[in-house]
């Protein structure tokens, strides 16, 4: 929950707004301000002061406690020109919260954190637990000194600055303990073995129970999925103490449980809702017959008789594949009564992430803010040169960029899955939306289940153009390539036909080339057939860019000869109008006086 205070009129109005655009998220404190700010401190995750920030400061400071507490804090000056993340930047997500605060109200969001400033990811930021020295491994990313990656686990993680290595003899240059030496350190008193080694920086990515050094930081991956089979009625402690044990038993960190695994007839078991609330994962269920397909080295005929499945802890564990690093173990019981639970643990194979992104038809502020974030999220780029000309400042320092000339759009889509499989964070970028004439179609068809897969729409050339032309697309429209670089002219035509004869507008992209200058004039010829000559067309290049072009013409007048492709060619239907130097398409219905 955001807490909203003001303590004048203006301050008011600006509450009022927050709470409007963020419904449910927000709650305004009325009465005095200290008082006001004093519960909102203790009752909400963040707040935003319509104050001086030396007011906030001086409310605040005595009721601070400690960075991972404490709620982030954004203060808003009286004409509502600044939102300065002021406490809580990172932990709180104040950083954040500033520039939502400025998108709503018009602000400018300031942001004083290092690393956002010189655009160096927060280790505290990564979405992973962490431990270690935070602090002093950021100091040395920021001030150019060697830092040494080493990834036990592959995960994706965002691009890192160059002064950051990938050392490739991990583990040989750590002091990384085995299994037989964890279960010894644990069965001597299990305390966590430290890491030492010669270089002072080093970020590890590891499941392993490590203790970090100084100078050292550690970040937990999901990594680690615990089957767990239960009786009716067992308890949550029961539950949890057998996960800890098994856990620090093998070494492993609680920190990198991704989630509990169990049979569907235990979705609902109360000791096994209550562990997972505890340590703050979901439990993932799986049906007892897929359960029973799975090949695990303990089945018992207990589970068999009572859910249908030989095995529950294992199976469930082992379903989506990984590497059993516990097989199934009991639970103990001080009363010595029968034991109610047993788990199983699996290190799941790492997935990589492939974000395909559309940046729009070239404006940045026609870029979407979700672009943005995948863009600066990503350690690899893939893209075609001339677009990742138009984004390159918006990338984080170190990121790797894969880039090539036109026509080699399925090696870039391979390149860019590959780069995924290997457990990278990559954004493969292309123009409009990545899904229409883009590249989500051949890195999709490259792509198996074995990475993530996530499309972030962008605006459309079509669309983008129609905005310029006026309301063209009001009705069914159709977008029509007229490439045959990948499909035969026989099946273009027959489209531009079936959507001539349906009476749809139609929009084509890439209409015409050196090389290829008949097929426009060709599809134009098509709707002829069954368009007046006077049917409105709009011709638009080089849409939302520095030398955008735009005019209104119509089918008999148009000059093929004046289109490249720039350029995409909007052919109204027998509906379309021209209405005040605007093309529009009726909504399909009479429009009458009065009405929209």
């Amino acid at each position: 929950m955001i807490g909203l205070i003001s303590a004048t009129a203006a301050g008011a109005a600006g509450c009022e707004r927050l709470a409007a655009a963020w419904p449910g998220r927000t709650r305004v404190y009325d009465g005095a301000v200290g008082d006001a700010v004093r519960r909102a401190f203790g009752e909400c995750e963040q707040l935003v002061c319509f104050l001086a920030t030396g007011a906030v400061v001086r409310l605040v400071a005595p009721l601070l406690g400690d960075k991972a507490s404490d709620p982030g804090v954004v203060c808003v000056d009286e004409a509502g020109r600044f939102a300065v993340s002021l406490l809580g930047g990172h932990g709180g997500g104040a950083n954040e919260l500033a520039r939502e605060v400025g998108e709503v109200l018009g602000a400018e969001p300031v942001v004083t954190t290092a690393t956002d400033s010189v655009g160096v990811p927060g280790l505290d930021t990564l979405g992973f637990p962490f431990e270690g020295d935070v602090a002093g491994v950021t100091r040395a990313l920021l001030d150019g000194e060697a830092v040494a990656l080493q990834a036990e686990v592959a995960w994706p993680l965002p691009a890192l600055p160059s002064n950051v290595t990938y050392d490739e003899e991990y583990p040989p240059s750590w002091v990384v303990p085995t299994l037989p030496q964890a279960l010894g350190s644990a069965r001597a008193g299990g305390t966590p073995i430290a890491l030492r080694n010669a270089c002072p920086q080093r970020l590890c990515v590891t499941d392993r129970l490590i203790e970090p050094a100084d100078g050292q930081v550690i970040l937990r991956p999901p990594s680690l999925v615990i089957g767990i089979g239960a009786s009716k009625g067992a308890p949550a402690d029961e539950v949890l103490d057998l996960i800890h044990t098994a856990l620090r038993d093998a070494g492993l960190s609680s920190l990198s449980i991704a989630e509990l695994a169990t049979v569907d007839a235990k979705a609902g078991e109360p000791g096994i809702v209550e562990a997972a609330r505890r340590l703050g994962v979901p439990v993932v269920t799986y049906g007892a017959e897929e359960l029973a397909a799975v090949d695990v080295p303990n089945p018992s005929g207990a589970p068999l008789a009572a859910v249908g499945t030989p095995s529950v802890a294992e199976a469930a564990a082992l379903v989506r594949g990984g590497e059993l690093l516990v097989p199934k173990r009991k639970s103990s019981r001080s009363d010595g009564r029968p034991a109610m639970a047993t788990c199983a643990v699996v290190r799941r194979p790492a997935r990589g992430r492939l974000a395909v992104v559309g940046l729009g038809p070239g404006a940045r502020d026609l870029l979407t803010p979700r672009a943005k974030d995948e863009l600066r999220r990503a350690s690899v780029l893939v893209g075609l040169d001339q677009y990742v000309d138009q984004i390159r400042d918006l990338l984080r320092p170190g990121t790797r960029i894969l880039e090539s000339g036109l026509g080699a759009e399925e090696e870039r889509a391979r390149t860019a899955v590959a780069e995924a499989r290997r457990g990278q964070a990559v954004a493969l970028i292309g123009s409009g939306d990545a899904g229409v004439y883009a590249m989500a179609s051949p890195a999709l068809a490259e792509a198996s289940d074995d990475i993530d897969v996530v499309g972030v729409p962008g605006v459309t050339a079509a669309l983008a153009a129609a905005a310029i032309l006026g309301a063209p697309l009001g009705h069914d429209h159709a977008s029509i390539s007229l490439s045959d670089l990948h499909t035969p002219w026989e099946v273009i035509e027959r489209r531009v036909r079936a959507a001539a004869e349906a009476d749809i507008v139609v929009t084509f992209y890439n209409p015409r080339s050196r090389g290829r200058d008949w097929q426009l004039p060709k599809a134009l010829a098509i709707l002829a057939e069954h368009r007046e000559p006077t049917t409105p067309v709009g011709v638009v290049r080089n849409a939302s860019r520095a030398d955008e072009s735009s005019r209104l013409t119509t089918l008999a007048e148009l000059d093929p000869a004046t289109v490249d492709m720039m350029t995409v060619v909007t052919v109204g239907n027998t509906a379309t109008r021209e209405i005040a130097g605007r093309m529009v398409t009726p909504r399909g219905y009479r429009w009458q006086e009065g009405t929209e």
